[in-house]
């Protein structure tokens, strides 16, 4: 990534269409400060409040905070803020994540909040991690064919993306969510691995517009992540090698890409 201001990272990479609605809010020139971010948070056509429905504001973290109310995800339950680090591209694509997926993004942080407020002492519980996972890394998987969802979990990936290449365009849709993933995108490299939820869904679902898509992804994920009997381990989460998705990176038109076990893992025996 350049280390001058531009927003052509919008455009390199199909990984993030999901951000180009709000995105196309940004600045053309100038890093965008947390004046410019509630601006945008404003204008962007969704409804960015906290699980209180308190409105999302994003302030700037100088230090790191000492009380519990002021540490990350309680201030943004509690008051609405969101941290935001100077000049800090995984801070600043979160908070363009939460104009994008502002139900999910809520819903995360409803969750993260209240399994903090439970913890005994300073070890994380299993659900934090796998909240944290999803948050940082997460991709949303939809598909009309429940088959193609059963090639993701059993990590078949050359069938998957090779043989049934044509069956993943028509019925599958993949939405990155994590901020950490989308800021690795902005320098893929054959490694990345988002952490996916997987659905299964209507035959007009992946014939929506992208920005239709956007708002029917946020939906159902903060379904998803609402139920608290969902998302309390990280294998509940599927490893995704994000590069082998179609049209998300050059090589994986050739099929010798897949034979790269290091990368496209068998994954477990047993789930």
């Amino acid at each position: 990534m350049a280390d001058f201001w531009s927003t052509d990272w919008l455009t390199r990479s199909p990984m993030f269409a999901p951000l180009r609605e709000t995105g196309a809010l940004l600045p053309d020139m100038g890093w965008p400060d947390t004046g410019i971010l509630d601006a945008m948070a404003d204008d962007c056509g969704r409804r960015v409040v906290n699980a209180n429905g308190e409105r999302i504001r994003f302030v700037v973290q100088d230090a790191r905070p000492a009380r519990f109310e002021d540490k990350f995800e309680p201030a943004a339950f509690l008051r609405g803020e969101v941290p935001v680090r100077r000049f800090s591209w995984h801070d600043l694509l979160n908070a363009i994540v939460w104009m994008t997926f502002p139900t999910a993004k809520a819903a995360l942080n409803a969750r993260h909040f209240h399994a903090l407020s439970r913890r005994e002492g300073s070890r994380r519980s299993r659900e934090e991690d796998a909240l944290t996972l999803f948050d940082e890394e997460g991709v949303i998987v939809l598909s009309t064919d429940p088959d193609l969802l059963q090639m993701v979990r059993d990590f078949r990936w050359r069938e998957l993306f090779w043989e049934r290449r044509d069956s993943v365009r028509q019925k599958m849709r993949f939405l990155l969510f994590g901020h950490a993933l989308y800021e690795k995108a902005t320098r893929p490299y054959v490694g990345m691995t988002g952490r996916a939820l997987l659905f299964e869904v209507s035959g007009a679902v992946p014939a929506l517009e992208r920005e239709a898509l956007t708002r029917e992804a946020d939906r159902i994920a903060a379904l998803r992540i609402w139920d608290s009997t969902q998302l309390c381990d990280g294998k509940e989460l599927s490893p995704l090698p994000v590069l082998g998705v179609p049209g998300w990176w050059q090589d994986n038109e050739q099929e010798g890409f897949y034979a790269n076990t290091g990368y496209f893992r068998p994954g477990r025996t047993k789930r």
